[in-house]
């Protein structure tokens, strides 16, 4: 958990879960680009909540294809953020899961969602409501080896859903962590 240093009162604006890449893949909540929106969010005076997946680490269970990982983002929300404002974000398969999450908590009305890398030709990706798509960061990498960018586009442009797109970017965005921790910070400020 990182909490923002500084706010005006000491107040936050609200809480983020952050969803890390595929468990199977080496995915943790250590990822690089889980880090980098963490830090995003603190910066933009956000509490970030990064939680490694069942089965990863510490954690107990085994690898459940996305639907046993959707209940742990589930718990993880309703355990440090049951109330009051709420963000979610995920990288590759993370993003995944968060889609179903964002779904999930329509009720709870998530302010800000970022979907880094999102795995649209690897698993079965929620569409994203038209109520949440002004408040929804899709940001993927133009040279994307692992999920590529035309997935992500064929997922989207049935639901309007605009795609920011780095030029030059890989999955991992090697050298452009910067930039994608400066995309999502001007997206929270929006």
């Amino acid at each position: 958990m990182d909490e923002p240093q500084g706010q005006p009162g000491g107040t936050e604006r609200g809480t983020v879960v952050l969803a890390h890449p595929h468990p199977l893949f080496g995915g943790t909540m250590d990822n690089k680009v889980v880090q980098t929106l963490a830090r995003a969010f603190v910066q933009s005076g956000w509490r970030a909540v990064r939680f490694n997946f069942r089965g990863v680490g510490a954690s107990e269970g085994t690898y459940d294809h996305g639907t046993g990982e959707l209940q742990d983002l589930l718990a993880v929300v309703q355990h440090v953020a049951p109330t009051g404002p709420l963000a979610l974000a995920g990288f590759s398969f993370g993003a995944f899961v968060t889609s179903h999450a964002l779904t999930a908590l329509v009720e709870r009305n998530p302010e800000k969602v970022v979907l880094v890398g999102t795995a649209a030709s690897r698993f079965s990706v929620a569409p994203v409501s038209t109520e949440f798509h002004d408040r929804t960061l899709v940001l993927h990498g133009e040279e994307d080896d692992t999920v590529p960018l035309s997935d992500v586009m064929n997922w989207a442009r049935p639901q309007s859903l605009p795609v920011t797109v780095v030029p030059g970017g890989g999955h991992f965005f090697h050298g452009q962590l910067p930039l994608l921790r400066n995309i999502v910070a001007r997206h929270l400020r929006g």
